[in-house]
């Protein structure tokens, strides 16, 4: 039975991203989907839509590593948590914006230098397109900050 509440395509290949989305030590987090209400069109804003997240998110985990303990590390349910609640409670008229708001959030994150997402509109409203839209944007913590 096909469940009307998920997307109708499977998770992004996130292979097809050429090249190494971020430098040195990364946590990935790929796949993340959830229910939001960011759209130009106002029936997007109305019903919604689902929308998936792939993220890189750049820190140095020597320390976590060599502890094998989260206590000063980042703890990547708090990543999801705080992606979930953006996506499922903002409501952007772009995707752009949508990214560029979670990406703030995780550079806000201690310890995290850099980070990569791509923001995936699933089903696009576009008449007779039956793909997705992405966004990919990188972001850097600001020097000294």
């Amino acid at each position: 039975m096909v469940d009307p509440l998920l997307p109708p395509h499977g998770p992004i290949d996130s292979d097809a991203i050429e090249g190494d989305p971020i430098e040195g030590d990364t946590i990935e987090i790929l796949g993340l989907r959830a229910y939001g209400h960011t759209g130009w069109f106002p029936e997007e804003q109305a019903l919604g839509q689902w929308f998936e997240v792939d993220l890189w998110v750049g820190l140095d985990l020597t320390p976590t590593g060599a502890s094998d303990d989260l206590t000063g590390g980042l703890n990547y349910a708090d990543v999801v948590e705080r992606v979930k609640t953006l996506v499922e409670g903002s409501r952007c008229r772009t995707i752009e914006r949508l990214n560029t708001l979670l990406l703030e959030a995780l550079l806000a994150f201690p310890g995290v230098r850099r980070v990569r997402s791509r923001l995936v509109k699933v089903a696009a409203p576009i008449p007779g397109f039956g793909g997705r839209i992405a966004v990919s944007m990188t972001r850097s913590r600001p020097e000294g900050a």
